[in-house]
């Protein structure tokens, strides 16, 4: 049996400015764009790749969340706890810089890890709450990945 993830699900609370940053900054295309009362669900994805989408949707739009949970939800969505992705890609400084022009608050620069990655952290520009981190990641070339357990064993 084949399973992929066709999508995942990240909260907005501002429709516009979240297919700006996904659009625009990350040059996602956009496959749907779904309005039901007053509310909006957008899917995005990378070009070329239909298979993988992320769906923009309202949050808490389920009729089963209570009004407190719905405030729980704005509380963890303000603070960048509620959803997180994560992004790869074969261009982490031109990705990094693509962000940082579109207002998203670093993290972290893209660092070296011990695990034999590359990555950056960022929170995506305040008013596109949808996505609250990312870490966008590429696998090293130029050397083979360093084994982190026997560097913990012998400390």
């Amino acid at each position: 049996m084949d399973i992929t993830i066709n999508a995942s699900f990240l909260p907005h609370t501002d429709a516009e400015a979240s297919l700006a940053f996904y659009r625009d900054a990350l040059g996602f295309e956009v496959r749907k764009d779904v309005g039901y009362e007053g509310m909006r669900w957008i899917t995005v994805g990378p070009a070329g790749r239909p298979d993988m989408n992320i769906v923009l949707t309202p949050p808490a739009a389920d009729p089963g969340v209570t009004d407190d949970e719905r405030r729980t939800i704005a509380e963890m969505m303000a603070k960048g706890t509620y959803a997180s992705i994560m992004l790869a890609t074969d261009d982490l400084s031109g990705l990094f810089e693509r962000v940082r022009a579109a207002g998203a608050d670093v993290m972290q620069e893209p660092t070296d890890q011990p695990w034999g990655l590359e990555t950056a952290l960022f929170v995506i520009p305040p008013d596109v709450p949808s996505a609250s981190r990312s870490l966008p990641e590429r696998p090293r070339v130029s050397r083979q990945p360093r084994d982190i357990r026997a560097r913990h064993a012998s400390a």
